[in-house]
């Protein structure tokens, strides 16, 4: 699944503003066989909510891009004869599964929506205020007044989207990540021999035994200094939180294979080090390069605390064995 550069936006910031409630109403009963009726008010109607709905169907946050400022309709005021106020539409914002609200202010993670269909209250309407009906007592039987609406809340709010994947491909920029993944599976990324061809996340359904399958995500390469922002730094990091499983790649033509995935997870533990708890894999990439001999001699300098196994996309080798490793690690 390959979502176009220019439309792939992962983080906006918005402005929304709750509905206001309606005002009670201060009124009588009057009519012509009633000259001093007690009080009939009716209560004012609620202010709309901004509400966060989850959404299967989207991959990006483009649609809010140039959609800033988000108000919901106000509560109708009460009126006589007990008549209620009409409640204030809600705004229903959809975003793609994986999407964290906050509160731009304070930073605080208001809520994830991971599900299709799942609603959050992100900003709550003003309730409408009583009429002067539920007012009356013994000591006061025709209360002149009523309560207004709640007023409004407003705010800046952020919406960041992290990719949601079973397996997540980690990488210097030109690894094969993108290959891997269009070979697995139908993704069609965009494929050329130069570093960040991939500059948004990618993603694949990949076909295993007895009609399985997994999301596997092709993650924009790594430089270094990426925790820190360099390059395209933590845009990309942030969608790694989300994979159950890190897939790394590390070239069989690399300099020293151990020393780069040490370079990959030092910038992963630097952005959050909670990534290192984590189930790894290390594939060493485009290994039809080399012969027996030459792959037994790196096996032998490959770090012994993960798992790892020679593959290559162009000529399908070790397909197949790193599939059923990525499915026994989701499934432990």
């Amino acid at each position: 699944m390959k979502v176009k550069n220019s439309n792939f936006v992962d983080y906006v910031k918005i402005f929304c503003r709750s509905g206001k409630g309606g005002a009670g109403s201060a009124h009588f009963l009057r009519d012509k066989n009633t000259a001093k009726g007690g009080p009939d008010g009716g209560d004012g109607g609620h202010g709309g909510n901004i509400v966060l709905r989850g959404n299967e169907q989207m991959w990006t946050l483009l649609h809010l891009r140039y959609k800033k400022h988000i108000f919901a309709e106000h509560g109708g005021v009460g009126s006589g004869t007990h008549k209620h106020g009409k409640d204030g539409a809600s705004q229903i914002i959809d975003v793609p599964l994986g999407t964290i609200a906050k509160d731009a202010e304070t930073g605080e993670t208001l809520c994830e929506i991971t599900n299709h269909g799942e609603e959050f209250v992100m900003v709550k309407g003003g309730m409408g205020g009583r009429g002067n009906s539920h007012f009356k007592s013994p000591t006061n039987q025709s209360p002149r007044y009523a309560q207004p609406g709640i007023d409004v809340i407003e705010g800046w709010f952020i919406l960041e989207l992290k990719v949601l994947a079973d397996v997540g491909l980690v990488g210097f920029p030109n690894a094969g990540k993108s290959t891997l993944l269009s070979v697995v599976s139908a993704a069609k990324p965009e494929i050329a021999n130069y570093p960040f061809t991939t500059l948004v996340p990618n993603l694949g359904i990949v076909s295993y035994r007895d009609h399985k399958s997994f999301i596997m995500a092709d993650i924009p390469g790594i430089i270094e200094g990426a925790a820190e922002g360099k390059g395209l730094g933590l845009r990309f990091l942030r969608h790694i939180e989300r994979n159950s499983t890190l897939l790394f790649l590390v070239p069989a033509d690399s300099d020293d294979i151990t020393k780069e995935y040490q370079i990959l997870l030092g910038e992963l533990q630097k952005y959050n080090p909670e990534l290192l708890d984590k189930d790894r894999i290390l594939a060493v990439s485009k290994s039809d390069m080399l012969d027996e001999e030459l792959k037994a001699e790196i096996e032998k300098e490959l770090p012994k605390d993960i798992p790892s196994l020679f593959i290559s996309s162009v000529a399908q080798q070790g397909l197949t064995e790193l599939k059923d490793l990525i499915w026994q690690k989701l499934n432990v």
